[in-house]
């Protein structure tokens, strides 16, 4: 089993996939309780979401399931959102607060850092340096952060999730024009609702890669899951919807692919 697949492409996107896999080694499997082996905060369907939707575009998805080490976290366990509640780098707990382990087997503090070292570190240092070959390749990068959750999850945030939820830090991690281009996208699709830095701003890949003035633009879309597959066990793609988002979906990256091939972003 590969920690993660890259596939290198010649535009100047690149998708980012850190909770798509389902991968816990037999090891660490073996400790999980049965709620925990459920895996059911997966990103489910998320590289099939996104295959095909622009030529040549590169693609950088982890393997590894979020229960044994969360890609989108801080390395150093600093919480994304203060005050708010979230998940850490290495879970103990679902999205609904219940205890995903069985009893005395959560992983210590020092066991954290050390699967960060094993998982994080490298899917990282795979992503950065697709983001580096791009930007030499286009004098700039965007990476796009894709990932996907659960309509409705209270121990998270109240009511229903939009079904694009854009984040850029409030802003800060690209140009305008890519933000104000992947809302106006959004903001047209039939029966899909659209929010930019709602709940979700942005994980700590966006705000780490993104540097607009070092030439790498960075925006995640949080999808809720509603809009293209069945939201609980057994999880299915759900082709029928999956066909009205994907036209969406392909024509962001494409008028970002636009964007950046135009100049626009120069700084």
């Amino acid at each position: 089993m590969n920690m993660f697949e890259i596939t290198k492409g010649d535009s100047p996107i690149i998708l980012a996939q850190p909770h798509g896999g389902t991968h816990v080694p037999a090891e660490i499997s073996v400790r999980l309780n049965e709620r925990g082996r459920e895996l059911r905060d997966t990103d489910w369907h998320i590289n099939r979401l996104y295959d095909g939707l622009i030529e040549g575009v590169t693609v950088v998805h982890s393997n590894i399931h979020r229960y044994v080490i969360d890609a989108n976290r801080d390395p150093s366990n600093v919480s994304l959102y203060p005050g708010q509640t979230t998940t850490s780098l290495c879970p103990t707990t679902d999205f609904n607060g219940r205890d995903i382990w069985q009893a005395g087997q959560a992983p210590s503090d020092d066991e954290a850092m050390a699967r960060c070292a094993e998982f994080h570190t490298p899917y990282h240092e795979a992503l950065a340096e697709q983001v580096s070959r791009v930007r030499a390749k286009h004098g700039m990068a965007i990476l796009y952060d894709c990932h996907s959750i659960r309509s409705n999850i209270p121990y998270l945030f109240e009511g229903q999730l939009p079904v694009f939820n854009i984040g850029t830090d409030n802003g800060q991690t690209c140009h305008a024009s890519i933000q104000t281009t992947t809302h106006a996208i959004c903001a047209t699709a039939p029966d899909h609702d659209t929010i930019l830095n709602g709940r979700f701003r942005g994980g700590w890949t966006t705000r780490h890669y993104g540097q607009p003035r070092k030439g790498v633009h960075t925006i995640q879309m949080e999808l809720a899951q509603r809009a293209y597959m069945d939201e609980f066990t057994p999880w299915n793609y759900r082709t029928d919807r999956a066909e009205t988002l994907r036209p969406v979906l392909g024509r962001i990256l494409e008028n970002l692919d636009q964007i950046a091939r135009s100049g626009a972003l120069d700084i």
